[in-house]
Parts: structure tokens; C-alpha cells; sequence
């Protein structure tokens, strides 16, 4: 590790989520006899995929690791390279430049971020940064400088749903979008509400937020001022891709996220050039707006 690296403390991790295993490689590399062992096939399959070490990201890297369990840490530090695991996650507090919260249980957000926003320290919060706006203005408050909170879906970097993706010209003004997504309303809604919003950036102000699905089927219709609509359907069990449509005025557009790798890593390395530029990359406004989504759209019909 060269000195002008950013020195990084992974933190994990939660139920259903991986995110230690991949985010510490996409900086490290990996040992492909133990990333074998990664309870989530899915992480192995398309980290093989790329080119190591020419897939990392260069200027920073995971130098220590904490879960719930020694055992877990000592295993994702071999399979990601990191060199340094702790018992405690307060442990890090002058080791490290910042830290990723690779937990997507958002209920533990505030407390786990808390310690390390309050040393200075610049912090990745994994989605949702919360799922009530109160919460998440609670989170942002404990900071000690603006842009010291970092939280998006990496899914906001897919280069499936960039912008550049859709011709404007050919489809017209967007007026209606349909967006798609597996598992739950709390955890996995914020995979298709950030990258929408991306793409419809003048739909004006948020006017209603109605949810007519039913148990795990989530059916949320977000109508905006500017006579723009969108239906954000979180579908529980069901299988079906990652899908945005878009409706314009002229043609409709399908939009289907393939690419984990990429969105993650480019989510990455925007967190540091926050670090590096100690700002602000995504706006407030934009981050409380989803939120706000997420929280309107528990409240089913």
C-alpha cells in the first residue's frame, strides 16, 4: 500500500447482505480460494468475471474489517485481502480515513455510524440510509463537516440506468415510468426509486405517495407537480430483473440492470472523492426525497 491511499474500515454485516465480501474486493482484489466461501454465490460469479488487479480501485483500500463475529471477519479478511480485523468497531477510530457501513439493516444506522461521525471520521451508510426522514435527519445532524455522510443505492451509478442511456429526442418528455424490483418495500425499494428520480430530474415537486399493494406486494404510485407519475413496484418473492419504463411523450424505453460489479464499484469511487474533496456529491434534497418515498409508501391501502 503506497502512502496517499485511503485507508478504509469495512464494517458487516447483515442478514442477506454481502457487501464486505465485495466492496473489499473491488478495493483489494481477492483470494479465489476462499471468495469460494462466500455464502453468496452471487459475489464470486461476476468478481471472476473481471480482471484482477486491474479492477480495483487504486487510490484506497480496505485495511480492517469488523462483524458480530471474529469468525466472519476472519474469513472475509482472506477472501478480500484485508490485512487488520477488530472486536470492536470503534477499534478503527485512528487507524483509518473512513469507514464503509456495509449493513443494510438501517434500524442500527444511527448508532453504528454514530462513534465515527462524531471522531470526524467520513462514513458509507449503506441503503437505506433510513426509511423515515426524521431518522435519516438524525443521522445527517451528527455530522461534523457537510459531505461526511455518504449513502446511496449503487444501483444510482448502474450504468444501465444512466441518464446517457436514454435518448430524449427519440422518447419525448418522460410522463410515466414503471419500475420493478424482488424482496421487500423497506430494504429494496430504494434500488428503483434512486435511479428514477435520476432520470426524471425535472418531475417538480412530490405531491402523493399511495401504496394499493397487498402483504409482501408492494404497488407505490409517487406523483409529482410537473404531471410526471411513477409506479414502484416491490414485489416480495416473485421473481422478475431489475427493470425501469420509461413512457415519453414520443416512445417508451426499457431500461434492465445486469451489471453489479459497476455499479457498485463506481458507487465506491464517488465515496472517495468525497472523502478526498471533503463535499457533498448527492443532494440533500434528493436523498430526503427518497426517503420520504420510502416511508410514505409503508402505508398500504
Amino acid at each position: 500500500m503506497t502512502d496517499n491511499k485511503l485507508k478504509l474500515g469495512v464494517m458487516g454485516m447483515s442478514e442477506g447482505n454481502g457487501h464486505p465480501y465485495s466492496w473489499g474486493a473491488i478495493f483489494n482484489g481477492y483470494d479465489e480460494v476462499y471468495m469460494k466461501d462466500c455464502p453468496f454465490p452471487v459475489i464470486p460469479d461476476y468478481l471472476s468475471k473481471q480482471e484482477f488487479p486491474r479492477d480495483t480501485i487504486p487510490n484506497a483500500q480496505v485495511t480492517h474489517i469488523w462483524t458480530q463475529s471474529l469468525n466472519i471477519s476472519a474469513q472475509i479478511a482472506k477472501a478480500a485481502l484485508i490485512d487488520n480485523i477488530v472486536a470492536n468497531p470503534v477499534d478503527m477510530i485512528g487507524e483509518v480515513d473512513a469507514v464503509l457501513l456495509a449493513r443494510d439493516d438501517h434500524e442500527n444506522h444511527y448508532a453504528m455510524s454514530l462513534p465515527f461521525l462524531e471522531a470526524g471520521i467520513p462514513v458509507y451508510i449503506d441503503k437505506p440510509l433510513a426509511v423515515n426522514v426524521d431518522e435519516a435527519k438524525k443521522i445527517l445532524s451528527s455530522e461534523k463537516y457537510e459531505g461526511q455522510v455518504y449513502a446511496c443505492s449503487a444501483l444510482r451509478y448502474a450504468r444501465e440506468f444512466a441518464p446517457n442511456q436514454i435518448n430524449i429526442e427519440q422518447l419525448g418528455k418522460v410522463r410515466y415510468v414503471d419500475a420493478t424490483i424482488p424482496k421487500n418495500w423497506d430494504k429494496y425499494s430504494v434500488h428503483i426509486i434512486e435511479p428514477v428520480l435520476g432520470l426524471i430530474p425535472d418531475r417538480g415537486r412530490l405531491l402523493s405517495v399511495t401504496n394499493t399493494g397487498k402483504g409482501e406486494v408492494n404497488i407505490v404510485t409517487v406523483r409529482w407537480e410537473n404531471n410526471v407519475h411513477a409506479v414502484f413496484k416491490v414485489l416480495g418473492s416473485v421473481f422478475c430483473p431489475f427493470s425501469i419504463r420509461l413512457f415519453g411523450e414520443k416512445e417508451s424505453r426499457e431500461l434492465v440492470f445486469e451489471d453489479t460489479f459497476y455499479a457498485f464499484k463506481q458507487a465506491l469511487i464517488a465515496f472517495v472523492d468525497s472523502v478526498r474533496q471533503k463535499r457533498i456529491i448527492i443532494p440533500r434534497s434528493e436523498t430526503l426525497e427518497i426517503i420520504e418515498i420510502i416511508e410514505r409508501g409503508f402505508e398500504q391501502q
